[in-house]
């Protein structure tokens, strides 16, 4: 895949405003932007937009300056619609890893009213610095790692208390990542493990699917300690449930043993996100997995809308 060129630079003191062009940025690895709002120990550290986005806006009469959207970055000749989450970025000595493709929001910009639509929720690509270096305008803007925007981006949330504090290694959830990746041909976007806390376990499900996300694999907290609180989780984030799948995996497990009957497992979506629960051992969550894979790669295509991306949709909108 062919490079571009870095046309702008932009930064903020503060979020929520317009960023203006600068002559120079220094990159910081794991942070972002030194000086600008947006810098820090999170997923969003550097935005990015391509200049035929932005002219695009422009056509329709706006008089937009480079940071209008709150972008960091604009480029030109970088297909960045091709590119998905997990692709790196070379620009310079610094490097980029891409995080999410657009941004759900729920209040309108001036932009928007203006115009009637905003790019930044299709268009906008998040990132994290991987690598520090100085950027300026013109510096060569290079694909270092491919990611096609067409794989499916996949997560792995392991809840336990023990694994959480380091009491425990987590085995289910590394299998769990294996067999997604090898199985769906997916690509691997995050794993982490939470303890067993509702409001913990919520938080990173809505963070996973406002990420552009397409499944969601949980591993743990399905059974009937007072601790095992991700089916109650799972379901004050969905907003429909598939029982079908839930189901199907209890019933596969039961072959087994009558146990799996117990399992308070449950499957839904979020927008564009699949939420499925598995078991916390290695051997029920790797069993209850494999009894769902042919319907979960249907499911998946379904709700990105038979290879849509799930932040395209117009009418999402980007706030701070």
């Amino acid at each position: 895949m062919s490079g571009g060129v870095l046309r702008f630079v932009c930064t903020s003191p503060r979020k929520g405003m317009p960023k203006a062009p600068v002559e120079k940025a220094e990159l910081r690895a794991g942070y972002g932007i030194a000086g600008d709002a947006h810098a820090g120990p999170w997923h969003r550290q550097v935005t990015l937009l391509d200049e035929a986005d932005i002219e695009s806006m422009r056509s329709k009469g706006l008089d937009l300056r480079p940071g209008a959207f709150g972008e960091n970055l604009v480029v030109h000749g970088v297909d960045l619609e091709a590119l998905g989450i997990g692709t790196v970025l070379g620009l310079g000595e610094a490097e980029l890893a891409i995080t999410q493709i657009g941004k759900v929001c729920h209040s309108r910009c001036a932009i928007y009213e203006r115009s009637g639509d905003c790019i930044m929720p299709r268009m906008g690509v998040f990132t994290e610095v991987r690598k520090a270096g100085e950027v300026t305008p013109g510096v060569e803007v290079r694909v270092v790692e491919a990611v096609p925007r067409s794989a499916a981006q996949v997560a792995v949330l392991t809840v336990s208390d023990r694994c959480a504090e380091g009491a425990m290694v987590d085995t289910a959830g590394p299998a769990v990542a294996t067999i997604l990746a090898a199985s769906l041909g997916a690509h691997l976007a995050w794993t982490g493990i939470v303890p067993d806390e509702k409001d913990l376990i919520e938080d990173r499900l809505r963070d996973l699917a406002g990420r552009g996300i397409h499944l969601v694999a949980t591993v743990g907290g399905t059974g009937l300690s007072p601790r095992d609180v991700t089916p109650e989780a799972t379901r004050a984030v969905i907003e429909r449930e598939i029982p079908g799948l839930a189901e199907a995996m209890r019933a596969a497990s039961a072959a087994r043993t009558p146990n799996a009957w117990l399992s308070r497992a449950i499957a839904g979506s979020h927008a564009g996100t699949l939420i499925v629960n598995l078991p916390g051992s290695r051997n029920g969550a790797t069993e209850n997995l494999r009894a769902i894979l042919a319907p979960l790669e249907h499911a998946i295509r379904m709700l990105r809308g038979d290879g849509v991306h799930p932040a395209s949709d117009a009418g999402r909108h980007v706030t701070e």
